[in-house]
């Protein structure tokens, strides 16, 4: 009788390369069946690296520390004082240069068209001033949005990498779980195969045990008979 093979067992899966397993696909339990990637220890650490401060960049996305509130703070003050110096610097010198004209014609101060053109370049000056106020509102207003920007950036960045290995990961898993399946599907084929020449084998032996039967019946002679073909 033919022996009946024994069913296959779940295939593995594996990818490899220049070498190193990468990805592999087992089956770990009665009905638990799992892919893993396996990373090298520069791969964790980047990646361990890229969800920590991705996360971290998500939770303060919108916290100004003091560090960074004191470097805006440091900024504003510097263009504020440019921008006062730049002010007194157009508007100080016609101011005396008024003063000396008035002083060198009338001999005094004390009259309406100093006082006119004083009033003007006051007004002006004061002006100035208030569009000062308007532009260090402003460039506060930037500094937040640029900050803001950055930060918006800088996690995309941080998105896109973590998106990029875990597309990556499972791209080696399916690839670990396809090659799981070409054995699987090989390992049913040969088992099949192997099913079906064994019925055929027992089929062929029960036919050969029919004709030795057969020819064993045709060939047997009682004691006591004879046979004569052709004979009178």
């Amino acid at each position: 009788m033919g022996k009946t093979s024994k069913y296959p067992g779940y295939a593995t899966g594996s990818v490899e390369i220049n070498g190193n397993k990468v990805a592999t696909s087992s089956k770990t339990g009665k009905n638990t069946y799992s892919s893993s990637y396996d990373m090298t220890d520069t791969e964790k650490s980047v990646y361990d690296g890229v969800l920590g401060n991705l996360d971290t960049s998500l939770k303060d996305l919108f916290s100004i520390s003091d560090a960074k509130q004191e470097q805006w703070n440091q900024t504003l003050d510097t263009y504020k004082k440019q921008g006062i110096k730049q002010i007194n610097d157009i508007y100080d010198p016609m101011q005396n240069a008024l003063k000396n004209d008035i002083a060198s014609r009338f001999g005094n101060l004390d009259n309406s068209i100093f006082m006119d053109n004083l009033s003007n370049i006051t007004e002006n000056k004061a002006q100035a001033v208030a569009d000062l106020s308007d532009s260090l509102l402003m460039k506060q207003n930037d500094l937040y949005s640029t900050e803001m920007a950055n930060r918006m950036n800088y996690i995309s960045l941080l998105s896109g990498l973590y998106t990029n290995y875990n597309s990556q990961m499972m791209n080696f898993m399916q690839l670990a779980n396809a090659n799981t399946a070409s054995g699987n599907n090989y390992n049913q084929a040969a088992y099949q195969a192997a099913q079906q020449n064994s019925v055929w084998n027992r089929t062929m032996q029960g036919l050969n045990t029919a004709a030795n039967v057969a020819r064993a019946v045709s060939s047997f002679t009682p004691a006591g008979a004879s046979s004569n073909i052709g004979g009178n």
